[in-house]
């Protein structure tokens, strides 16, 4: 059906509009049943919590993925198990044997200071295309926005693609707090500083997308995204769910 009149979705290969999902251990039938019908819809696919090390058909999965175009990579809790185990090396000719062309770097649950990251960023920047983190897994974390900002920044200019806003998988930490409420003004004072379309924002509800394809538009880039819940969530972009019922009357805040 063509004949409503719905806000402008980016489309093909993005580059905002970002739909990231979160693979906790999809079967590998049933993911093939769903990217058929929606891969259109999904432009990124994260092995969460450490899944990718113990998934018995890690390479067919991946393999999946990219048959239809979306880019899989390993969370960055793997990142950091390896980094805490001093096996980086391992780790990356391991992801480079997968095939895989993403890495995140991330310090959510252990505490990998800036410069660090910076480092291991330049590093690897020329092999892979860099996702990395902000925030800690720790809801007892706080940081100031201008905090958030300039580390944002920092990762981009040092080479990262994109920049992902903690949330965890629960909503409930880094821009959540931990009874599951997400920070508001925070993310309102933060985008004022920062390009938006460099940052994935954790959404793993349907209430926290709404507020950002509210806030920022129908293009926002959303990251741990259920893949069960994929369509529901093309709706919410389109202005087809209540909560985002007149979204096509509002101005577009990120460039098309």
């Amino acid at each position: 059906m063509e004949f409503l009149q719905l806000p402008i979705r980016t489309s093909g290969n993005r580059k905002f509009g970002l739909t990231s999902i979160i693979d906790k251990g999809t079967p590998i039938g049933e993911l093939e049943l769903i990217l058929k019908d929606y891969h259109h819809m999904i432009d990124i696919a994260k092995f969460g919590m450490g899944t990718a090390y113990v998934t018995p058909n890690l390479k067919e999965k991946v393999n999946l993925y990219k048959k239809y175009d979306i880019k899989p990579y390993f969370g960055g809790t793997l990142f950091e198990k390896c980094y805490s185990q001093q096996k980086l090396p391992e780790y990356l000719k391991c992801v480079k044997e997968m095939g895989i062309e993403w890495v995140e770097v991330s310090n959510g649950t252990i505490d990998i200071n800036l410069e660090e990251r910076l480092k291991l960023i330049k590093e690897i920047k020329n092999d892979y295309f860099v996702i990395a983190e902000v925030g800690s897994k720790d809801a007892s974390m706080e940081m100031t926005v201008e905090e958030w900002q300039q580390e944002i920044k920092l990762l981009l200019e040092a080479g990262c693609q994109y920049v992902i806003t903690e949330g965890r998988d629960s909503g409930t930490s880094g821009i959540y707090d931990q009874h599951g409420s997400l920070k508001a003004d925070l993310i309102r004072q933060l985008v004022k500083g920062i390009d938006s379309t460099k940052v994935i924002f954790e959404a793993p509800t349907s209430k926290h997308q709404s507020f950002f394809i509210n806030e920022l538009g129908a293009n926002v880039n959303l990251g741990n995204v259920n893949i069960k819940d994929i369509l529901l969530l093309e709706t919410q972009r389109s202005g087809l769910r209540s909560d985002t019922f007149d979204l096509e009357d509002r101005e577009c805040k990120q460039p098309l």
